[in-house]
């Protein structure tokens, strides 16, 4: 196999951060010795995670097995997993803003057909189903585990206490015709197709501060691995936590 330089665009205050994280891990249980340095195995996970680069390519690139990287890599998404704050503590900051958008996204996976519990009717593939919620500029604060895609937004909000949980702070939260029935909380548009003009009018003023959460979305997917995960799904809650407390850290 061919191996050439490459980059990722992340800063170095982000492989410092993980590098410290796996350093506390190894000193916590007690490795001696290791193919790669904490560094080098900090930079390997961060090429997957940002990059989406395939065991395969790591092992040729990084000169170890393909079992190695496999090792590295979850033992650090476990090490990073651990750090993501409960949606209660995230609810502290949340409750500092003015409001917060909230919307679901799908995170495609490779399953096939038979699959119905992951296949998203609304977005036609299979996939899983996570909820984020954004401060009034886009700004990622939270995401929830993972569901199957065949979750609605409604169901997947109510089963994270995303709803109660806002209701309890008294924060105000805008997000789509997908959350009708959410409750005081939860803003959401008019739905129907004759619409009275001020209802009119107040759908696009409410289609304007919730498109900023996309911004949101945008940083998720700029992790390239959550564009097509073909990991078990059991692990991809803990993928999307990692990827979390890592943009945390590099902004």
């Amino acid at each position: 196999m061919l191996v050439y330089p490459s980059s990722i665009d992340l800063s170095t205050r982000t492989l410092r951060f993980l590098s410290g994280q796996l350093t506390a891990r190894r000193q916590e249980i007690g490795t001696r010795w290791r193919r790669l340095p904490v560094a080098r195995q900090a930079l390997l996970a961060l090429a997957h995670l940002r990059c989406g680069d395939t065991y395969a390519q790591l092992a040729a690139g990084f000169g170890i097995g393909i079992a190695t990287v496999y090792r590295y890599i979850r033992e650090a998404i476990e090490a990073l997993a651990a750090l993501a704050p409960p949606l209660a503590e995230a609810m502290k900051t949340i409750r500092t803003k003015a409001f917060a958008i909230l919307d679901g996204t799908l995170l495609p996976i490779d399953r096939i057909a038979a699959d119905t519990p992951y296949y998203s009717g609304k977005h036609k593939r299979h996939g899983m189903s996570v909820q984020v919620l954004t401060d009034p500029f886009g700004r990622l604060l939270w995401v929830s585990p993972a569901l199957p895609g065949s979750t609605h937004d409604l169901t997947a909000a109510r089963q994270h206490g995303i709803i109660d949980a806002l209701a309890a702070a008294g924060v105000k939260c805008w997000a789509d015709k997908a959350y009708q029935g959410a409750g005081r909380p939860v803003r959401v548009p008019f739905r129907g197709r004759r619409l009275k003009r001020w209802k009119r009018r107040h759908n696009t003023t409410h289609a304007k501060i919730r498109c900023v959460g996309e911004q949101a979305m945008a940083t998720l997917k700029g992790w390239r691995l959550l564009r097509k995960l073909r990991c078990s799904t059991n692990r991809i809650t803990n993928i999307v936590k990692a990827v979390l407390v890592l943009h945390h850290a590099s902004v």
